[in-house]
């Protein structure tokens, strides 16, 4: 989901400045109310668990996708379908750009051995340079966001009104490496809770993580559980109209940066170095495992390899530093 929403901000940018262009976007439907508001940007599913899956499966969907009259492709992917699907429409005479993922460069950010640590370009520029490299060159320096959406009736039922400033929380990542300690991010709460002056919104996915989330949401009265409460198109709604969002290096962070909210992100054995920082966010927002004392992070893009005594790297990030950074940019402007 990460990845799909920092495309968000690139065709944001290409559908502004080239407005006569159609752009389909091949996409999990789950996807797609992420793109709901682009006026020539429309989803086209990939059902690659049904009638596309496999080869035989890709092949069909080339000749679907075949029959839009489509001029080129910009596979954001390179993954082994894209790749597929790439060699049909190349065989096809389609023009077809890959994006250049930087893997080499990622392993030597990631070695143990000789690492070279330092940023490497980030994944919302190696999108424009495949839509460069397709004749459409992209200027993200302005801000490419979406805007706020109106909250629905749905919404307004769970959050009611009130003058509380609204945060959002996403504790969860894909991998141990990438979560910040669950009784860390208790006190992180807790210290938020008790001021009173919050609404704070837990965001997650699945019956393992609701049901943790839970426990929040029932012992501290500025809680609300928010999985399973509302629809993909109305989450994205309600992360439209927070104040700031707190997240794992992971999907939500990004959600929230796709509509210019301040977005504060927690890295444990990731780092931002390695180009998924959220879009067009301040990089002193990003707090960081301590790295004199654990030196091999970043130990992987994503968060998949723990060396031993790294499952500690989060704990050197303390609730308080958190809560600080959070109230300080909620209140420095």
């Amino acid at each position: 989901m990460g990845d799909v929403a920092m495309t968000v901000p690139v065709l944001v940018a290409l559908s502004k400045q080239y407005p006569t262009l159609k752009i389909t976007l091949l996409t999990r439907k789950f996807f797609s109310p992420m793109f709901a508001t682009l006026p020539n940007v429309s989803v086209y599913e990939a059902d690659v668990k049904g009638r596309h899956k496999g080869v035989f499966g890709l092949w069909k969907l080339y000749k679907e996708l075949r029959k839009l009259k489509i001029d080129a492709v910009a596979d954001l992917h390179n993954v082994l379908r894209s790749k597929v699907l790439k060699k049909y429409f190349r065989y096809g005479g389609f023009p077809v750009v890959q994006i250049d993922k930087g893997r080499a460069e990622k392993k030597a950010l990631t070695s143990s051995k000789s690492k070279e640590f330092k940023p490497l370009k980030s994944t919302h520029q190696r999108y424009v340079d495949v839509f460069q490299k397709l004749g459409f060159p992209i200027d993200l320096s302005q801000n490419m966001v979406l805007a706020k959406a109106d909250l629905s009736d749905e919404i307004i039922k769970i959050t009611g009104s009130d003058s509380k400033k609204w945060i959002g929380i996403a504790p969860f990542a894909a991998f141990e490496g990438k979560t910040y300690p669950l009784e860390l991010m208790k006190e992180v709460i807790e210290k938020l809770n008790t001021t009173g002056k919050y609404k704070i919104f837990l965001f997650g996915g699945g019956s393992a993580q609701e049901e943790q989330l839970e426990v929040f949401n029932s012992n501290f009265e500025n809680c609300l559980n928010m999985v399973g409460k509302l629809s993909f198109s109305d989450e994205l709604g309600l992360i439209s109209n927070l104040d700031i969002m707190l997240s794992m290096d992971s999907g939500n962070a990004h959600l929230a940066a796709m509509f210019g909210i301040p977005v504060i992100t927690i890295w444990g054995v990731t780092h931002p170095y390695a180009g998924f920082f959220p879009f067009g966010q301040d990089i002193n927002n990003a707090l960081c495992a301590d790295r004199v004392k654990f030196p091999l992070i970043p130990t992987s893009i994503y968060g998949n390899k723990m060396p031993e005594g790294y499952e500690l790297a989060m704990n050197s990030i303390l609730p308080e530093q958190v809560v600080q950074k959070i109230e300080h940019v909620l209140y420095s402007e």
